[in-house]
């Protein structure tokens, strides 16, 4: 009886069918990439605060004065007084009442001892000239609150870190796309209640549940594009990586055309409910059927792909092998349980980790050159675009793991070189750090296809989503690292990225090569993947243990 790989090619490894699935939920990668990225532009500072004198808003209604009038009337006594004080975070400790000046309301000081006048820090009462441009504004992140706007990436972090455990279980016991569409309802819901949140709590509970369900949006769908392709055709799981980098450019043009964060918030979130169309036009993913013992519905779909790829399935292919393998549900035991799939975990929970926590702090790091926002968001963005096609032009020629390791050296060597450069060749310095960036954006997207590549059917979406959780604790890890490392030298943290990296690089070597090779359906399979010294490219062989349908 026809194995489903042997099957799958004569329905068609890459035909019209797997184009349409592919070219749908790779939509995914743009709203996930823009939800991922969009604290840039949600949590954006505001350009002109200050904070208000007690009484201010009263005296300034009476006197009918105009936000520049007050703000000349508060701040610009305070910085007469100290020029180091900018209003922002301390003001003049008076109060201003009813029966003050409107002309001179600080008149009764007198000027000569506005530098005697005694000063207070500011906790609230701040005034903002566009006071919904961000969240910054909308919730006074400002001043001894600012490490909130920190705190609130860090939740939607560890939302992703969540949706990984949860939903990447789910999806491996309940099916690919049930879960992929209770996700979609979720960031979409999750996303207009955030927009709307009427306090800073409301805000991060639901924009922890959105990051849960964005995860899971596109960990599913990425999976399900990796499981309807054959084994020559499993470069889409870097092609769909360039839509996220689409979604990275996107992003600034979207903030650039909507003034405040509540409309940014809602373009990114509502796209969603328009995946719930993919109910109609997207299937349940055929291998993952036939690891619950459901052959008769994935012989179904299967001619139905064949159908519209423009082939038939010959009468003989009425039944597909299936492995007598337990039907269980995954856990984490069964990711290191036996002696390959330990290694394989352990190998890639790191890669995750690493890939993450230094994309992220180079990202931060070309960050606060200044300059544009919109534009240097754009050019950042545009940066990581060769990484898919440097993939795509050496991954089927050379294999998967020699780009994994070199692109992890050369952002090793590229960090280290960066950090001794002096600093009187800032284009050198930047190029360097543009460099470090493209090599672990190629890094971060071969780890994708690797996982998926070396767990079986029935653990490969808890696997993957396992694996990348770690992706997530990094996220959370990166700006508090690089930030007090910067305080203790500046260019520590590059240091500690590039051992990271060279560690990474060389671990990475100790992997499978998977080029050319079969999905593995079940644990046994990958335990008889080549090793790392062996030959690769070899399909396995049919296992004994096969019973049909």
């Amino acid at each position: 009886m026809p194995s489903f790989d042997e099957v799958l090619k004569e329905a068609g490894e890459f035909g019209r069918f797997q184009k349409r699935v592919f070219f749908l939920l790779s939509q995914t990668g743009i709203t996930f990439s823009s939800l991922f990225a969009s604290v840039v532009f949600l949590g954006r500072a505001p350009d002109n605060f200050w904070c208000r004198i007690p009484g201010a808003a009263e005296l300034s209604e009476r006197c009918g004065w105009t936000l520049e009038e007050e703000r000349n009337f508060t701040v610009l006594p305070l910085h007469l007084g100290n020029e180091s004080v900018s209003g922002e975070c301390e003001r003049l400790d008076v109060t201003w009442d009813t029966s003050a000046s409107c002309a001179s309301p600080l008149a009764r000081y007198g000027n000569h001892s506005m530098g005697n006048l005694p000063l207070a820090p500011c906790h609230d009462n701040w005034v903002y000239e566009q006071p919904h441009s961000s969240i910054v504004s909308e919730y006074d992140l400002v001043c001894g609150n600012a490490w909130m706007l920190d705190f609130s990436q860090a939740v939607l972090n560890l939302g992703f870190l969540t949706g990984a455990f949860i939903l990447g279980y789910a999806a491996d016991r309940y099916g690919r796309i049930p879960i992929y569409l209770l996700s979609c309802l979720g960031v979409g819901i999750c996303g207009i209640i955030v927009a709307f949140s009427p306090n800073f709590t409301v805000f991060l509970i639901f924009r922890f549940l959105q990051g849960m369900f964005g995860k899971g949006t596109w960990m599913t769908g990425y999976v399900i594009v990796t499981e309807i392709v054959g084994s020559d055709q499993r470069i889409v799981g870097i092609v769909i990586q360039i839509f996220f980098t689409l979604g990275i450019i996107i992003l600034p043009g979207i903030a650039y055309l909507i003034p405040t964060w509540q409309g940014i918030q809602l373009a990114i979130s509502l796209p969603n409910f328009l995946f719930l169309l993919y109910y109609w036009v997207v299937p349940e993913s055929p291998r993952w059927l036939l690891t619950r013992k459901k052959g008769e519905k994935a012989l179904k779909i299967m001619r139905n792909i064949a159908k519209h790829n423009g082939k038939f399935l010959s009468p003989h292919y009425s039944e597909i092998a299936i492995s007598n393998e337990e039907v269980s549900n995954p856990s984490f035991l069964d990711l290191v349980r036996t002696p390959q799939m330990r290694r394989n975990t352990l190998i890639l929970m790191y890669a995750w980790f690493t890939s993450a926590l230094i994309y992220q702090g180079l990202v931060m790091r070309l960050g606060i050159i200044g300059g544009n926002l919109y534009l240097d968001f754009f050019i950042s963005g545009a940066v990581e675009l060769p990484a898919a096609f440097l993939i795509i032009v050496t991954i089927d020629r050379i294999g998967r793991r020699l780009p994994f390791a070199t692109s992890n050296i050369v952002a090793s060597i590229a960090c280290l070189i960066t950090a001794f450069l002096p600093e009187d060749i800032p284009w050198l310095k930047t190029t360097l750090a543009t460099l470090g960036r493209l090599s672990i954006t190629i890094a971060f997207e071969v780890v994708y296809l690797v996982n998926s590549e070396l767990y079986p059917t029935t653990l490969r979406n808890f696997g993957v989503s396992l694996c990348s959780s770690l992706c997530d604790l990094g996220g959370i890890i990166a700006p508090f690292l690089l930030f007090r490392l910067a305080a203790i030298w500046l260019e520590l943290p590059l240091i500690i990225f590039s051992i990271l990296a060279a560690v990474c690089g060389l671990l990475v070597l100790l992997l499978p090569e998977t080029k050319g090779i079969s999905l593995p359906e079940t644990v046994e399979d990958v335990e008889q993947l080549p090793s790392h010294f062996g030959k690769c490219g070899k399909k396995r062989k049919q296992r004994d243990t096969n019973s049909y349908i």
